[in-house]
């Protein structure tokens, strides 16, 4: 100690070199920012086999029924493009090939088993979410019930309204700090379109609302998957900045 007490300058410099010694190599380097992770809840819009839960029926697969569809490889989905171009990561995608928001389905068949209330539980932890849903209520012609928030109770989710609100406040309740967003299909009934409007706005959640998507037996072509992957990307993009 005495003798870097007649040089205190020295002290500084060995000082100064051993907390250089102790900085990692990568430090103050540029970090990359991790990709934002995205999950769906959907119906067969969203459905690729073997790309949804094994049990989950699915309308698109590598051998479709070229009269129903010209998709024919999970490339070619909205999603797999909405991913790859926008440099996001699938977290989960659970949809269903026919699934409601409600727990009816056709013809008046019980759908609780695969309604989006059920399997909103299981998509992981993304940092924004996806639900694209209610063009199977719309078709089916489920009841649509009130809008209810208070002393629900089962049997308010075999209507559509009160199961709708049912579904957008779990995703706010069960994925906090996440980005929730609701897709639109267009051509549906004015019913079903007014009420995902007007639930959105009261659980704070954006429309994203489709336009002019190409259609064969009702469901996207290749043209129309690319046509939601640019009109979902759009919005994401918009908000971000």
């Amino acid at each position: 100690m005495k003798h870097f007490s007649k040089y205190p300058f020295l002290s500084v410099i060995t000082v100064f070199v051993a907390t250089l010694l102790t900085i990692p190599a990568w430090a103050g380097m540029p970090q990359r920012q991790a990709k934002p992770v995205i999950s769906i809840l959907g119906d067969s819009y969203s459905t690729f086999q073997g790309y949804i839960p094994e049990d989950n029926l699915s309308w698109y697969s590598t051998s479709p029924d070229r009269s129903r569809t010209d998709v024919d490889d999970v490339t070619q989905t909205w999603w797999w493009q909405l991913i790859s171009e926008g440099g996001y990561i699938l977290g989960k995608n659970d949809s269903y090939s026919g699934a409601t928001v409600c727990y009816t389905g056709y013809r008046g068949e019980d759908y609780s088993d695969r309604s989006f209330i059920t399997r909103l539980p299981r998509l992981g932890s993304p940092d924004i979410l996806l639900i694209f849903g209610a063009t199977n209520d719309s078709w089916a012609r489920v009841p649509m019930g009130e809008f209810v928030y208070k002393n629900l109770t089962r049997g308010h989710y075999y209507e559509f309204r009160p199961a709708l609100g049912k579904l957008l406040d779990g995703a706010k309740k069960m994925y906090p700090g996440t980005d929730v967003y609701f897709i639109l299909n267009d051509g549906l009934s004015e019913a079903v379109a007014d009420a995902v409007m007007k639930e959105c706005k009261h659980f704070d959640i954006p429309v994203i609302v489709l336009s002019d998507i190409d259609k064969k037996a009702g469901h996207p072509t290749r043209r129309g998957m690319i046509q939601i992957k640019e009109q979902v990307l759009n919005a994401l993009q918009a908000k971000s900045m």
